[in-house]
């Protein structure tokens, strides 16, 4: 079947709905009645419904949008609003959805111009709307700095998008990572030295270094050496950055019914081979790096220094 037709048929079953729905019908009920249309094919019946005069688009009280089939003998229109802002008003509910439906991932634009086959002017215009009604709001991702990526106003974007606390303003703080290194090994140690006077034998000394990943980080923030919150999984990554090293180990100690990371600080009785020294296996954001974007082997300063090394 065409393209055309199939457009058609859907035109002529949103006429159905509005015509058994006598109060109107929602895009709910639209996508309820066909769950296997795109949200782009329903945008586009819709417009063109609207632009041949076939329904009218009505506001209720709780900001749900209402298409019913249009009287001849009356306009129906969105209080103050004229046709244009009316459907600008559709446009701004149909790019809401697509932003609400990516969660903390965020979208770009032009992924919503895919998305709604509206025009990308056209998003770029409701976008701003939405942005300066404090709806959305707009930030520049570690992986693509020049794009901003939209998401709603009340959610923070993922950690993979921000780079986390190691990034401050898409650019990675190694100073303050090898920072919270130092601390973290000297909290350890110190830990390590007040074991050894404990009595009970050597297993006694060794289960009395390790520290659990939730003193560190309560130690690290008594510190005061950072105005960023972190979090457990925070001081994890650069605890691992210390067992990659040699200079830790890690085990598991059991907390009720859940498993907790612990750490000790260890000496290593032989150098650390040179394979294990590449920047690659103590870097925190080693998840992150790919081929494109900020995170790369071929921008990275480490790796080249290592390489000349």
């Amino acid at each position: 079947m065409a393209a055309s037709d199939i457009a058609s048929e859907i035109e002529q079953r949103v006429i159905q709905l509005c015509e058994e729905f006598k109060q109107g019908i929602t895009y709910q009920i639209i996508q309820n009645d066909m769950p296997e249309l795109k949200l782009a094919q329903i945008v586009e019946v819709i417009n063109k419904l609207l632009a041949n005069c076939r329904i009218d688009m009505l506001k209720k009280d709780d900001d749900v949008l209402v298409f019913k089939l249009r009287d001849p003998g009356s306009v129906h229109r969105i209080k103050g609003a004229e046709p244009e802002e009316q459907i600008l008003f559709f446009y701004a509910q149909v790019v809401y959805k697509i932003i609400e439906e990516c969660g903390t991932q965020g979208i770009w634009a032009r992924e919503i111009r895919s998305r709604s086959n509206l025009h990308l002017n056209t998003v770029e215009k409701v976008l701003r709307k939405l942005e300066s009604k404090k709806l959305i709001k707009s930030f520049n991702s570690v992986a693509a700095p020049k794009k901003k990526t939209y998401l709603l106003y009340n959610l923070e974007p993922d950690r993979s998008l921000t780079g986390g606390a190691w990034y401050s303003d898409q650019h990675f703080d190694s100073e303050f990572v090898e920072v919270l290194n130092q601390q973290c090994w000297r909290f350890l140690e110190q830990r390590a030295v007040r074991a050894r006077q404990v009595a009970g034998g050597p297993i006694a000394v060794r289960n009395a270094s390790y520290v659990a990943s939730k003193d560190v980080l309560k130690h690290i923030t008594e510190l005061g050496i950072t105005k960023v919150q972190l979090s457990i999984d925070d001081i994890e990554t650069i605890l691992e950055t210390l067992v990659f090293d040699g200079k830790a180990e890690r085990s598991v100690a059991t907390e009720g019914s859940q498993g907790i990371k612990i750490y000790r600080a260890v000496t290593s009785f032989l150098p650390t081979p040179t394979l294990m020294t590449i920047p690659c296996g103590v870097c925190p954001l080693i998840k992150e790096c790919d081929d494109v974007g900020n995170v790369t082997p071929v921008k990275c300063r480490y790796m080249k220094e290592w390489l000349q090394w």
